[in-house]
């Protein structure tokens, strides 16, 4: 039973990581895996290193929560792979509804997210404010220009790598805002396609050594504040994800840039503009309204979820 909870987990977190200007951290924080897959990934360090060189491959394992990990993970993997197509024809046909699940599950993650604050302080008070600032600039953001320097992709990834583990950002969305998306996601796809297999590594391996780096700097830094000011930082959280509310709400403007990727033309959210509120008298509206409710009841079901994990 525990394998199949971590599964499912794993898999919400992979459906809102497909999800532009959705966080995957902020599922984990949902469903109760958060601070537990911060401290798993912290464990990569020379510890764990000195244990594989042994050949000790049982005790590496079990200090980096092996099991947890890999059941996490296979949820994740699965999950992009089957939701990646369905969100991509989810956003073709009917974005509105897509916008409005999402919209619902997240405001509904925010008392819950707040409830983890164990003690309300002009810190914490603070710290929302900053967050939910922060959280809602990022939408006003405006792409920058791209560029093929092997420590610029590095940066690329490791700041998109690491966005999506921080609740309330998403990674892919990120990824847009610095300039990497058309290197990382279509040069790089395209020339693999082509046979140019030199000219995609030079994208991909600074790319993912970035990545690599961020998440274990990143885990190493979380962890440590989880330790020392954990109220601080769950108030931070809370405010970033309830600041970036204003990227999923349902009635906008979308702007999107189209791309050549592996022969196909494919459109990518680049920005958004143009907020207003819908027609209470649509039918539309309440059919909306609806997958805010269904996004909602999901959050409920899924702190039951975590709750009742117990040690899985």
């Amino acid at each position: 039973m525990c394998e199949l909870r971590r599964f499912l987990k794993g898999f919400a977190i992979g459906s809102a990581n497909v999800i532009p200007g959705v966080s995957g951290g902020t599922i984990a924080v949902i469903t109760g895996v958060y601070e537990r897959l911060i401290e798993a990934l912290n464990r990569f360090d020379g510890t764990t290193v000195r244990l594989l060189l042994r050949l000790n491959f049982r005790g590496a394992w079990q200090r980096v929560d092996g099991r947890f990990l890999f059941g996490l993970g296979i949820g994740v993997v699965v999950s992009i792979a089957t939701m990646a197509r369905l969100m991509e024809w989810g956003f073709e046909n009917q974005p509105v509804l897509i916008w409005a699940f999402f919209f619902g599950l997240i405001v509904a993650s925010i008392p819950s997210l707040g409830s983890l604050v164990k003690r309300w302080t002009i810190g914490p008070v603070l710290g929302v404010v900053a967050g939910a600032g922060t959280g809602g600039a990022v939408a006003f953001l405006q792409p920058a220009s791209g560029s093929d320097n092997m420590i610029y992709l590095a940066l690329c990834g490791a700041v998109s790598t690491c966005s999506m583990i921080i609740p309330g950002l998403s990674g892919s969305f990120v990824l847009l805002l610095m300039g990497g998306y058309r290197l990382v996601m279509v040069d790089a796809v395209n020339s693999l396609t082509a046979g140019e297999i030199g000219r995609s590594l030079d994208i991909l391996i600074p790319f993912l050594i970035g990545g690599v780096a961020g998440v274990v700097l990143l885990s190493r830094l979380l962890s440590w504040l989880f330790r020392t000011v954990h109220d601080l930082v769950m108030a931070l959280i809370t405010g970033f994800v309830g600041g970036s509310l204003i990227v999923i709400w349902p009635w906008k403007i979308t702007l999107t840039e189209k791309f050549i990727r592996d022969g196909e033309e494919t459109e990518k959210i680049t920005g958004f503009t143009g907020w207003f509120l819908p027609d209470i008298g649509s039918g539309a509206t309440w059919a909306a309204l609806g997958c805010m409710l269904a996004g909602a009841s999901l959050v409920y079901l899924g702190v039951r979820l975590g709750n009742r994990s117990g040690a899985c």
